[in-house]
């Protein structure tokens, strides 16, 4: 196995650049420097133009936060990321400062400790949240620290700084668009109406990719532009670079009241909406966009509409999920039955093989369009980092024994897919055997849950992770997050995890799709997490209440052969036959040869599974 190295010429660059950066805040009189993983979109995943962070750094995770002083540089980031981190900042002059570890501060309560009074510290206000804002104003104003949102001081010291990405944009057409862009926009303004707004600002991607039945391509992995929206009561302003919005489909737009402005024009029509009350989501906006907005404007917070009505799928909508579950599942199929015969001809497989491999076997697939994520093909030790990356330079080849942790999924134009599988190679050992069984508990007892309709998403957490408690372990990511159709593989509201806030918008209602992903890592050794996707359905209605089900949509089979079948429950091993035989009757008819004989084999009813 590969093991990450410290690398020269990354080290030194990461130091020059910390250095530039530093100059610069000397001449401007900054203190600190705070660069976040954001952009003025406050995307999971950044276009190239906004990925400042990891340009200073050299850190390439997804999420962190870089704080930098004149004798200082830190990156804060959370327990997903510790090994990595340690990895790709190592010979840096960046410290790694782990979110929640015992004696490391956030950057917040780091800055109000450090920084003396009449300091100023500067952060980017177009990619800072209106919650950040809050939290850093109240802890460092009573220190008597400035907070300068309005530079942008990485733009002076990033030579060749990518610009606004220019990508196509295209429509989401019919019978994959399911509601009409007219359809979309009246349901926005009654929910206007009802919060007494004649205005809304829509900056947050996904949002405005589903509104507008519009796709792009400007964020790896994920389908959306580069945009901002302007909603009234009786228009709609798309603001976008110029030349993504072709002139056939600016017509379409215009044909449901929709206009197309410069991406750069949105300040000024803010700046001119006096007197007006503007709907904002103060997650999905920023401040500094928000600055923007005359003081006359009354500001109106609350949730974006679009961000509730998107996350329930339509009877139409699930119906086409169902269709690409299908097609992905074939492709996972196609996959395993080529990965076990490589490994019996002794061929060469590392992980990044994995990934190429089964990438490919999806993009043969009717409908697809991209990955909806990198694939985390971790063998061994990797899998129990639930967010590492194979690269050339840093990866395992699959050989002997062990467990392979395999997270992946796909764009189609009929939804988003994503699945965890975990299989054996070779032979495992007892303790890998107890793990995956403790997870699979888990998964299976989320998976039967019933719960009342407007439960807090939240709430459902300890279902999954009960089995996984009695059996003396736990993990620390979430159990379940959100996910688009042919939108983010991540989306909200609702998320299953004890350490979210429970509130209103968590609530589950019928159509939302989440996925259902316990996991147990122990480090340096193995990891396991089981993946599937699962839908709100309604179940039944009594005296006491309406009440809901999940239909799990995800089909691929679950390895049989890593269970401790000891610790399987009658029940559970009920519902694994009767998962296993739905799998195989919805894929049987996209297969054929060894992916066929691959698929026949692996749904076995446990009393017979190999």
């Amino acid at each position: 196995m590969t093991r990450p190295t410290p690398s020269a010429s990354p080290s030194s660059a990461a130091d020059a650049r910390i250095a530039a950066l530093r100059h610069e805040m000397a001449a401007r009189g900054v203190s600190a420097c705070i660069v976040p993983s954001a952009d003025p979109h406050l995307s999971e995943y950044l276009p190239a133009r906004w990925q400042g962070r990891q340009w200073l750094s050299g850190f390439t995770g997804s999420v962190g936060t870089l704080v930098v002083t004149a004798d200082f540089a830190g990156l804060w980031v959370d327990s997903r990321y510790w090994v990595q981190a340690e990895a790709q900042l190592a010979g840096t002059c960046v410290s790694l400062m782990k979110i929640a570890a015992v004696g490391v501060p956030g950057h917040v309560d780091w800055l109000a400790a450090h920084l003396p009074k009449g300091a100023r510290a500067a952060v980017d206000g177009q990619v800072l949240s209106l919650g950040a804002f809050q939290a850093l104003s109240s802890a460092l104003g009573p220190r008597g620290v400035t907070l300068d949102i309005g530079q942008d001081v990485l733009d002076a010291v990033w030579p060749g700084r990518p610009g606004l990405p220019e990508g196509k944009v295209y429509e989401h057409l019919a019978p994959y668009a399911c509601v009409t862009r007219a359809g979309k926009l009246r349901g926005v303004r009654e929910a206007m109406r009802a919060r007494q707004a004649n205005a809304h600002l829509v900056s947050s991607l996904d949002d405005i990719a589903w509104l507008f039945n519009l796709r792009g391509a400007d964020v790896e992995y994920n389908p959306v532009f580069v945009a901002h929206a302007l909603v009234t009561d009786s228009a709609a302003t798309l603001f976008v670079a110029l030349g993504k919005v072709d002139a056939a489909l600016q017509a379409a737009l215009r044909a449901d009241g929709v206009a197309v402005r410069p991406y750069a024009e949105l300040p000024a029509a803010l700046a001119a909406m006096d007197d007006a009350a503007v709907l904002v989501d103060p997650a999905r906006v920023t401040v500094g966009v928000l600055a923007a907005l005359p003081p006359s404007a009354r500001r109106i917070e609350a949730i974006n509409p679009s961000t509730l009505a998107k996350s329930r799928k339509t009877d139409a909508e699930l119906a086409h999920v169902r269709a690409a579950m299908e097609q992905d599942g074939a492709a996972l199929c196609e996959f395993f039955a080529w990965f076990e015969a490589a490994l019996a001809r002794g061929e060469t497989v590392t992980e990044l093989t994995v990934d190429e491999v089964l990438s490919a076997a999806r993009a043969r697939k009717p409908g697809f369009v991209s990955l909806s994520f990198g694939t985390i093909a971790g063998f061994n030790a990797n899998g129990a980092m639930p967010h590492y990356r194979a690269t050339a330079q840093s990866h395992a080849t699959i050989a002997g024994d062990g467990l392979l942790l395999i997270d992946s999924g796909a764009q189609y134009v009929g939804g988003t897919t994503d699945i965890t599988r975990v299989v054996a190679v070779g032979a495992p050992t007892a303790e890998q055997k107890r793990d995956y069984t403790l997870v699979l508990k888990g998964m299976v007892a989320l998976s039967r849950a019933r719960f009342p309709r407007g439960v807090f998403s939240p709430m459902l957490d300890a279902i999954a992770r009960a089995p996984i408690w009695a059996g003396g372990a736990e993990y620390g990511h979430g159990t379940g997050h959100g996910v688009g159709y042919f939108l983010n593989v991540h989306e909200g509201p609702q998320v299953i995890s004890h350490r979210a806030p429970a509130g209103p918008h968590t609530a589950m209602e019928p159509g939302m799709i989440t996925s259902n992903e316990p996991g147990l890592y122990r480090p340096g050794r193995w990891g396991v997490r089981i993946e599937n996707l699962v839908c709100n359905r309604p179940w039944q209605t009594t005296e006491l209440g309406e009440f809901l089900a999940f239909e799990t949509l995800t089909l691929c089979p679950i390895d049989t052969r890593c269970i401790d079948r000891a610790l399987l429950a009658a029940d559970e091993a009920a519902w694994l036959d009767a998962y296993h035989a739905e799998v195989r009757e919805r894929l049987l008819p996209h297969v054929e040869g060894a992916a066929r004989d691959w698929l026949v084999q692996a749904t076995e009813p446990l009393e017979r599974a190999r």
